[in-house]
């Protein structure tokens, strides 16, 4: 594919095998276009690796964190479970909005928690809202202690984020899935992979080795489950498409 940006004429022509298609620069289809771009380039750049919350860092796309807090604020769960801890901002991002909602706590998940980054989070204003486990997030031991975490009852959203290969994400889905509420989701994060297998930093098995892939052939086998992006609370444009990292990343369970 070729885009070409005319800023004079006001333009953005778009070439592809199929032919040729030319959109006013100030439009839906062209901001879509330029946002599919904009988000690949970013990755490469490592744009999600500049922000933190309430002072730790956090490797998300701004985008995809407010898309959950509109969850979040809606589903209200009991329990928010990531895998993956990194630096631990995601986990003081649910933290906070916990607090806000006045009900709510975190597990966080992950092989290996550095100790600089477990003492920082044990040590953040925000640590008593947050349980971290450490251990391989599909090993039973592990997946045994986090479900000991959860009472009976309680409203449970998911979150994977940790190995996003898709065999890895598929063993999280079968060992957590049966955790999410009905009208909550279990969320494969980083689908954006099979976007950038072309890309400096991608690599080429992404084709197909990615978590979208595991998302869509998970709900093909559990039919209690779909693929489903959360629809905008709020929305005054023409628009309907998210900038994500996330792509087909949403698993609502039915009620």
């Amino acid at each position: 594919m070729k885009l070409t940006i005319d800023t004079e004429k006001k333009t953005l022509v778009q070439e592809t095998a199929a032919g040729r298609e030319e959109f006013p620069l100030y439009s839906d289809q062209a901001f879509d276009l330029i946002a599919e771009q904009w988000v690949k380039v970013g990755w490469n750049q490592r744009y999600s690796y500049t922000f933190s919350w309430m002072g730790r860092p956090v490797i998300q796309l701004p985008e995809d964190m407010v898309r959950t807090q509109e969850v979040i604020y809606r589903v209200k769960p009991d329990v928010i479970l990531e895998t993956g801890v990194a630096h631990g901002g995601s986990l003081i991002f649910y933290a906070s909005l916990c607090k806000a909602l006045g009900k709510g706590r975190v597990i966080g998940i992950d092989i290996e928690i550095r100790p600089a980054n477990r003492q920082a989070i044990e040590a953040h204003e925000l640590a008593s809202y947050i349980t971290l486990i450490e251990g391989s997030s599909t090993a039973p031991t592990t997946v045994a202690q986090a479900k000991s975490l959860v009472k009976p009852g309680e409203t449970v959203l998911v979150l994977l984020d940790s190995n996003h290969t898709r065999q890895h994400v598929l063993d999280e889905l079968a060992a957590y899935h049966d955790l999410v509420t009905p009208g909550s989701y279990i969320v494969a994060t980083d689908g954006l992979m099979k976007d950038l297998h072309d890309v400096p930093r991608g690599q080429s098995e992404w084709v197909w080795d990615h978590p979208t892939a595991a998302a869509a052939e998970f709900a093909s086998t559990h039919p209690q489950f779909v693929v489903e992006q959360p629809a905008w609370p709020f929305n005054e444009s023409g628009l309907t498409r998210n900038l994500t990292h996330w792509p087909g990343a949403w698993l609502r369970r039915l009620p």
